[in-house]
């Protein structure tokens, strides 16, 4: 892989339509040619010590490159100033998931923290950390740095993210779990775009799965899940 140290300065302010249709390629390749791989060969395995070392690889390549602002990796000052947006979508996320488990899949309504509550709360702990945050750095910060001669830094970087970011779910075997997903990255993008603070998004993205692990969808959203 060409890192972006390893290009001449006018290649970088300026990228070539070639430099360009290589970074297509490679993003085709990395977001959905090797998920699509994982997904048919790596039935069982758990995708999170992946994420883990992607996200450190992926920390590490920012740290490399120019025209990186490093405060991207936290930011915690936009925390306060979207806080309130934050919370009010997810207060009508809420209200939508729990009618609507309760209407169509009534016995899964809080079945987790009913029935495995440490496992509840293992969850809501441990996911934000070890998954959420390193799906960031990916899909967030790295794809946004990475791929920005392609897709600008607009609707199209937007776009981009959130495709792959619902790609991913493939390998949980159900369309939910994508369309889901996809609509949840849209926001994500979003978000990053707006605060550039992965801290934010990580926020924003650890309720969203917290609350499909609560009220009962977290069966489309785990790692078998079929």
């Amino acid at each position: 892989m060409l890192t972006d140290d390893a290009m001449p300065v006018a290649r970088r302010d300026s990228p070539s339509a070639a430099y360009r249709a290589y970074l297509a390629s490679e993003f085709l390749a990395l977001f959905f040619g090797v998920v699509a791989a994982f997904a048919m060969l790596a039935g069982g395995v758990s995708p999170v010590p992946f994420l883990v070392v992607l996200g450190v690889a992926g920390v590490a390549y920012l740290l490399r490159v120019g025209e990186f602002d490093r405060r991207d990796l936290w930011r915690a000052s936009a925390v306060r100033t979207h806080l309130p947006s934050i919370l009010g979508l997810w207060a009508v996320a809420c209200v939508v998931a729990v009618a609507g488990v309760a209407v169509f899949l009534p016995g899964d309504l809080f079945s987790l923290p009913r029935e495995e509550p440490v496992t509840w709360a293992i969850v809501a702990v441990g996911y934000p950390v070890l998954s959420v945050y390193p799906q960031e750095l990916i899909f967030r910060a790295f794809l946004f740095r990475r791929y920005r001669p392609v897709f600008g830094s607009g609707a199209g970087m937007i776009v981009a993210s959130a495709a792959a970011f619902g790609f991913a779910h493939i390998i949980f075997g159900n369309l939910f779990a994508v369309l889901a997903t996809t609509a949840g990255g849209v926001l994500f993008a979003w978000r990053y775009a707006r605060t550039r603070s992965l801290l934010a998004v990580s926020i924003e993205h650890g309720l969203y799965g917290v609350l499909l692990f609560t009220v009962g969808l977290g069966r489309f959203v785990y790692h078998g899940a079929g």
